[in-house]
């Protein structure tokens, strides 16, 4: 934590605070128009820059100051919510200032750090369901907005003036929540830069005594990005140079992973530990660096760790470079890191029997496909039609094969990079699709008499019309389609799984698939066919539900799709659940399909028995 001077500096700091809070952003020409209570002048736009202050000082452990923004926004909001709204996002703005207001007056803590991490994202709903469908502003203009800020922060770094610089940078730190958002859909590496170049300048602010050199240049350098990206210049952010224009469409921007940033985290303890305070911090900086690259990840799977950790990166930090270095509050603080990120590293895995299932289902509705057909074909006494119905078996087995090779293929030459969690999405909602009606199909073969119609209508028609090719693609058709269903249902699952999983699951689904075929062929042994389509159409349903939630997580951290978290959301990994919106209602909704397929069925096979 920066000192700050006494006497005239102290009312410099609160008159500038003060003009800070009421008014998020200063015009071009530096003017300030002072905010009002009434109604009319209190607008949506003032009320997350002064929540984000409260949040950033919150992170430092300053409660008396993180009180002073919450009564601030309980004045603002006073007379904001009487410009109307919806009740419901009105409510809960007003539970969760309630909530905040009671912690802090507590103490503070952790327990007002979450109060306040729900007050935002209450506020933020607020506002987008206010706002509606209005367009958020170009990230140029967005980013425009922050340049005064800084330039008046680096003006009174220049001067020694560390106080009102601090002033312009808090300034530029709350207008960041409100601005992020336009810049990182605009273009990745510039908001990869700026979220860092923030979070070093704080780093270095924090440090005691402040690192006046360091905070000066990252100042500079922020200061000359902003203004090269808000002009349309060719912007360096490190990354490349990159036109200012071209939006990287990723949340990603890189193949860094959360494994990558845990391991940072877990390297710079041990350097705390051993009291090697700068290679820690060197780590830290490291971290704050890859961490825009990961944060779309951790934003969507746990919002509350997201907000926690965008402050304690930097507390680290500060506790690292104070001289001398506060090694004890750091690792604690990285303890809090990894306990919030080690559990987001380990959700998504499938295992043995997940991978067996797949091939079950499939590989004994092709074998009950074909033993049927077989069946029918020796009753008919054509004894050629067996060795047609057998040729066309083995020509759709080595097609699959061909298939499976040739998805391999493919997705490996894609699943690098950013392209990873995009190809997992796309997959797994192909996946999902053919589930849905594989498992709609084999449910309505789940009594005799669909059965039997079904197997009369692939030979009988055959045989009647004298076309052993009928038979021949018939068989190769029913054997390629389940191939190719398992070579897709696979390519999604594969990311997610440890390959020793995947062949132990492979492997024992095959000796058993084997067992029966021999059984069900050569001893015309019977399966109770309805039980095994029943329990065969729930299983399937289950991965339907689990792969569209992990489908759709995958877009959104591929940043393909949006992601409005809820605290009040389920988030269980074993059933692809995520607390957010465009997850949980498309899964809803396909389970209410899925009920309602199930009671059709039942109701429709009943009145045929």
């Amino acid at each position: 934590m920066n000192r700050r001077n006494k006497g005239l500096g102290w009312v410099f700091v609160l008159v500038a605070a003060l003009l800070l809070t009421v008014t998020p952003f200063m015009s071009g020409s530096g003017s300030v128009a002072f905010a009002q209570t009434d109604a009319k002048a209190v607008t949506n736009d003032q009320l997350m820059p002064v929540v984000g202050g409260a949040l950033v000082e919150a992170g430092q452990a300053q409660w008396t100051e993180a009180s002073k923004d919450l009564k601030e926004f309980r004045t603002l909001w006073e007379a904001a919510k009487t410009n109307g709204g919806d009740s419901t996002h009105i409510a809960a703005v007003d539970q969760a200032l309630t909530d905040a207001e009671q912690t802090l007056a507590s103490g503070g803590g952790e327990p007002a750090k979450a109060a306040l991490s729900v007050l935002a994202r209450s506020v933020n709903e607020y506002v987008t369901a206010a706002e509606g469908d209005k367009p958020a502003p170009a990230g140029a203009k967005a980013a425009e907005k922050l340049l005064p800020m800084a330039k008046g922060s680096l003006a009174a770094m220049q001067k020694g003036d560390w106080a009102a610089s601090r002033v312009d940078y808090d300034r530029i730190v709350k207008a960041w929540y409100q601005v992020e958002t336009p810049i990182r859909l605009d273009n990745f590496p510039v908001y990869s830069s700026l979220e860092t170049k923030i979070s070093l300048i704080r780093i270095s602010m924090q440090a005691e005594p402040i690192r006046q050199e360091q905070a000066l240049k990252e100042m500079q350098e922020l200061t000359t990005l902003l203004s090269d990206y808000s002009q349309g210049k060719s912007v360096n952010t490190g990354q490349g140079t990159d036109t200012g224009n071209t939006a990287t469409g990723t949340a990603n921007g890189s193949a860094a992973s959360l494994t990558d940033a845990v391991t940072l985290l877990e390297s710079a303890r041990q350097d705390a530990v051993a009291n090697q305070s700068e290679q820690a911090a060197d780590k830290v900086v490291q971290f704050i660096a890859l961490w825009p690259s990961v944060e779309g990840h951790v934003q969507i799977s746990d919002p509350t760790s997201y907000t926690a950790i965008e402050n304690e990166m930097t507390e680290t930090s500060g506790y690292l470079l104070s001289s001398p270095p506060n090694t004890d509050k750091a690792i604690q603080t990285l303890d809090q890191m990894l306990d919030r990120l080690r559990p987001l590293t380990e959700e998504r895995s499938y295992t043995a029997w997940d991978a067996a299932l797949i091939l079950l289902r499939e590989g004994l509705e092709a074998i009950l496909v074909l033993a049927a057909l077989l069946a029918y074909a020796k009753k008919s006494g054509e004894a050629v039609a067996g060795r047609w119905i057998w040729a066309g078996a083995g020509t759709g087995l080595v097609l699959s094969g061909i298939l499976a090779v040739l998805f391999t293929t493919l997705v490996a030459a894609a699943a690098s990079g950013s392209m990873r969690e995009l190809l997992e999405g796309v997959t797994g909602l192909v996946a999902v699709v053919l589930m849905l009606t594989v498992g709609s199909w084999l449910h309505s073969k789940s009594n005799a008499a669909a059965w039997n119609r079904f197997v009369e209508n692939s030979v009988g028609n055959a045989l009647a019309r004298g076309s052993l090719w009928s038979l021949f693609a018939v068989s190769a058709l029913a054997i390629l389609r389940e191939g190719a269903e398992t070579a897709i249902f696979y390519v999604g699952m594969a990311p997610a799984i440890e390959t020793s999983q995947l062949l132990i699951g492979i492997g024992s689904a095959t000796i058993i698939l084997v067992i029966l075929a021999f059984a069900i062929i050569k001893f015309s042994v019977r399966l109770p066919i309805r039980a095994f389509f029943l329990t065969a159409t729930v299983l399937i349903y289950y991965l339907v539900f689990r792969f569209l939630g992990e489908s759709i997580h995958s877009l959104q951290v591929a940043g393909k799709l949006p992601g409005h978290t809820a605290s009040s959301l389920p988030s269980i990994s074993w059933l692809g659940m995520y607390p957010t919106w465009e997850t949980f209602v498309p899964q809803i909704a396909v389970l209410i399909f899925m009920v309602w397929q199930l009671v059709r069925q039942e109701m429709r096979s009943s009145k045929q028995q």
